[in-house]
């Protein structure tokens, strides 16, 4: 388990980072938006010592309400009615690491609104904190790891198409999906620069497994006592390896499900909650707690999806072949349950979470599981039958945005877990950019209906 305190004294840590990294002129301040890129600044690095000191630092509010190409829409009072103010941001201490990616020397640095005099409610980070805070209040502490899974392919398109990733080797297609060994060693180079790439952020990177699809991997972190900043590694992780695989002349992709005939790419989280005292609370009463946290993130699964699924691609990959529920369930060492319950012993017992695409913000995705931990915790209620016991159980949820959108606006759980001001902003945000996506005449619909 790995425990992050990051650093009491920005200046002390901006200073130590120069020593180090003398080459250094340049720190990209970066936030994750709702849909889940990177948005921010590139700062001299000394402006940086001066914003570490006290100096103030605002970037548009708007910023976070971006859709998933960039532009906005009207939402609420925002956007296009509010004047487009600033807002403050602070720096993350802790986070403040070299890029070994660009062409130049970098370095980078989270910035977030949280902590700050007036955080944007709607911000991801923000969202999370906020249920931390909850939960820590109540003497709660959860303990997170994220898998993320990812496709490689050729750097260049075809006629707008992904093409899959050559054996640096031999030259050959990687289009034998299966799990062997041997598929990690052809694409060594550039995993092993994408965990080494990862650790030089401070993200514990470890294990890699080669996945059931062309040119699919999955590298797994270690588990984090501090939800914050296990979600900032996931969100980092995602921007190096992108980095790292242009380096070396492919691109990587988070993308839930690039092919209809290949699995589709998941993010995975397993989450722990431990008591003041480091018992886990989930093995506690015969593993009730464990059974009334299940309970509740199936009651709020239907009603978060937008989150889990956070966009029209990502709801492909439900009732596939592979691993891909089609209901929210549960089971003991199921892997075609939302959430699993992987065999452990009673200090180690956790669930895992398995719905999420892997190009979901790994800030709300985390908050709406611990959400529905804390709802089912105060509800006591016992959860629908395992898979194993029963293969037919589940609760049926939307396959499509308006749906999920719908579902999820006025639910009164999630409102109260994530912020009112959060979910009518997040809805909006992902109805408009699900409308915006379908204004086009693709070649399929002229094949079908001119």
């Amino acid at each position: 388990m790995t425990s992050t305190t990051g650093f009491a004294d920005l200046p002390s840590e901006i200073r130590a980072f120069r020593q180090q990294y003398p080459d250094v002129r340049y720190v990209d301040l970066i936030s994750l938006d709702i849909p889940g890129h990177f948005y921010g600044k590139r700062y001299p690095i000394e402006m940086l010592e001066k914003v570490a000191a006290g100096s103030p630092l605002k970037l548009p509010q708007n910023c976070v309400l971006l859709g998933a190409q960039g532009g906005l829409f009207p939402i609420g009072d925002y956007c296009f009615k509010d004047g487009d103010p600033d807002a403050l941001r602070r720096l993350v201490p802790g986070t403040l690491k070299p890029v070994n990616w660009e062409r130049e020397p970098l370095g980078q640095m989270l910035i977030t609104s949280d902590g700050t005099a007036a955080p944007i409610e709607f911000e991801p980070r923000e969202v999370l904190a906020r249920v931390l805070q909850r939960l820590a209040s109540r003497g709660i502490r959860p303990v997170v790891a994220f898998e993320l899974e990812f496709y490689l392919f050729e750097r260049a398109l075809k006629d707008g198409l992904p093409q899959f990733p050559r054996d640096p080797f031999s030259g050959d297609t990687d289009d034998q999906p299966n799990m062997h060994i041997e598929r990690l060693s052809r694409f060594s180079d550039v995993l092993r620069d994408m965990v080494e790439s990862a650790n030089l952020q401070g993200i514990d990177a470890n294990v890699i497994t080669a996945e059931l699809g062309p040119g699919q991997f999955e590298i797994n972190f270690g588990h984090c006592d501090d939800g914050l900043r296990a979600a900032d590694w996931a969100a980092m992780f995602c921007r190096s390896t992108r980095g790292v695989a242009l380096k070396h002349g492919l691109r990587a992709s988070f993308m839930s499900k690039p092919y209809l005939q290949a699995p589709g790419s998941g993010m995975h989280v397993h989450v722990s909650l431990y008591d003041a005292a480091g018992n886990n609370l989930l093995a506690a009463d015969g593993q009730r707690p464990l059974r009334h946290a299940v309970a509740g993130c199936l009651a709020l699964l239907p009603h978060c999806m937008p989150v889990f699924a956070a966009n029209h691609n990502a709801f492909r990959r439900y009732g596939a072949m592979v691993n891909a529920a089609s209901r929210a369930s549960w089971g003991f060492e199921d892997r075609d349950a939302c959430i699993r319950i992987p065999e452990s012993d009673p200090r180690n017992l956790r669930i895992e979470h398995r719905l999420a695409g892997a190009d979901a913000n790994p800030y709300l995705v985390l908050a709406a599981i611990l959400c529905g931990m804390e709802h089912g915790l105060a509800a006591g209620q016992e959860p629908i039958a395992p898979l194993n016991d029963d293969r037919g159980s589940g609760i049926d949820f939307a396959k499509d945005m308006l749906g999920a959108v719908a579902a999820m606006r006025e639910h009164p759980a999630v409102n109260e877990g994530l912020g009112q001001e959060f979910v009518m902003v997040y809805c909006e945000n992902k109805r408009q950019d699900h409308l915006a996506f379908l204004q086009e005449v693709s070649a399929r619909e002229y094949r079908w209906f001119l």
